[in-house]
This record gives C-alpha cells, sequence and structure tokens, in this order.
C-alpha cells in the first residue's frame, strides 16, 4: 500500500510517521508513505501557497494550482489514479469499517487543508471523498491524517506475518471491531493498591476466561457506549446475559 500525504507540514507528519508500529510497516517495505511540501510546488518566488478569499472575509485561502501539481506529480509516479481524500471537518467520520476498506485500497492520495480551506474548484477536480475525525475543528488536516493513517495501517495485509503486529487478535478484539467495546485488561502485579486482578483471568481455563471477557465488553458498551449497542450482532447468550444485569 502507498499513501502520499499533500501538506504544508512535512516534517510534522514524518515525526509520527516513523515510530511505532508505522515506522516498523515502512521499514518492513509493507507500507509506503511520502509527504509532499505543497510549496515545493507553487510557482511563487516567495513559496506563498495561499491567498485572500474572493468575496471577503478572515483568514487566507490555500490555492488550487500548488495542490493540483503536487496531485499530478504523485499520479505519473503511480500506475493508477489515487483515491484521494480531503481531510474535513465537513467530511463523513471516520470509522473502523471505513480504515479496513480504506485499508484494501492501493493508492491513497491525502490533502491536508490549512488556513481558512481549499479552493473548491480543486476540490471539485481531483477529491473523491472528503472524511473528519469528529465534529469540531482543528487548524489543519495533518492530526486528522496522521489519525487516518494509524487506523488504516494495522489492517494493511502482510502485517501480520513480519511481525509488526504479533497475532490477527492484536485488532480484532479491539474496541469498535466488532461492534462492541473491548474489556478491561490487567498486568502484573497480581495485587496493586489493594485491587485484585480478576480471578478467572489467573485461572488458566480459555473458555472461561473467553465468556468473561465477552461479558465484560458487553457490559462495557452498555455503559459506555449504548449506542453501539443498539447496532452490535448479539447472539442469544449475549441477551440473556443483558437481561440478566438490567438493573445492575
Amino acid at each position: 500500500m502507498r499513501i502520499d500525504i499533500a501538506t504544508l507540514f512535512p516534517d510534522m507528519c514524518e515525526a509520527v510517521l516513523c515510530e511505532s508500529i508505522i515506522g516498523r510497516a515502512r521499514e518492513a517495505g509493507l507500507l509506503e508513505i511520502h509527504c509532499h511540501n505543497i510549496r515545493d510546488y507553487t510557482l511563487d518566488k516567495h513559496r506563498r501557497v495561499d491567498d485572500t478569499p474572493y468575496g471577503g472575509g478572515m483568514g487566507m485561502v490555500m490555492q488550487a494550482d500548488p495542490i493540483f501539481r503536487c496531485y499530478e506529480t504523485v499520479c505519473a509516479q503511480l500506475p493508477q489514479k489515487p483515491h484521494v481524500i480531503y481531510l474535513s471537518p465537513q467530511g463523513k467520520v471516520l470509522t473502523q469499517q471505513m480504515a479496513v476498506e480504506y485499508s484494501k485500497e492501493e493508492y491513497l492520495f491525502l490533502l491536508c487543508g490549512h488556513y481558512e480551506g481549499v479552493d473548491e474548484r480543486v476540490l471539485e477536480e481531483i477529491v473523491d471523498e472528503e472524511l473528519s475525525i469528529g465534529d469540531y475543528v482543528l487548524t489543519g488536516g495533518e492530526l486528522p491524517a496522521l489519525v487516518m493513517i494509524d487506523a488504516i495501517s494495522r489492517h494493511v495485509p502482510g502485517l501480520l506475518c513480519e511481525g509488526v503486529l504479533a497475532d490477527e487478535s492484536c485488532f480484532t478484539e479491539e474496541s469498535h471491531f466488532n461492534g462492541l467495546l473491548e474489556y478491561p485488561q490487567y498486568s502484573r502485579p497480581a495485587v496493586w493498591h489493594e485491587k485484585e486482578v480478576p480471578q478467572v483471568l489467573l485461572s488458566g481455563h480459555h473458555a472461561n476466561i473467553g465468556r468473561w471477557r465477552r461479558e465484560q465488553s458487553l457490559l462495557r458498551t452498555r455503559d459506555k457506549r449504548p449506542d453501539l449497542l443498539e447496532k452490535a450482532v448479539l447472539n442469544a447468550g449475549d441477551l440473556a446475559f443483558l437481561e440478566g444485569k438490567k438493573n445492575r
């Protein structure tokens, strides 16, 4: 998989993308990421990429031409057009299921806006969809792009077999993957501040541990995100368990 990021702050992106799981995936050749400085594609001698908005108003708007040149340069390096995503608070909110689907794309081009936004004409020309990470406004699209890449990269085919992620359960048991929140986790010591690890986790009985974890996921989702529980696929055992815990 190859991901290209068009940004005014490539160093900010690289500082994150060379670390942890993503960094290891890049080193292993499983994930190719390129950060492009949009200023490198302007013809302005002062490297300006923004101008005042037509019609007046506060702030500056990113110009279409430098962005389009960056996009054209990337396209010339690829065998096919990349899927282009503009990170914007007006876009669809990223979900776990969307991250899984994006991980199946061969080529992604992420456009990070800044200032008051981007000239609408280049968005109409190259963008396939707009994406948000929540209903709030950030200074630019860099942080949403990094969040998106982190969510996507964990599902890129091949990561499991190269030691980047130890096992498929690293993400299949996480919150949101199956529609439920993840069960609570514990580590050594067995007693901390007079609080004990649940005995079932010390038993070595895998079936009981699995059942306890499922039940805890159900309870956590019910208590913290009941909206998710309404959409989750539950079996008869799940429903019976929740019914028995209705007033607890």
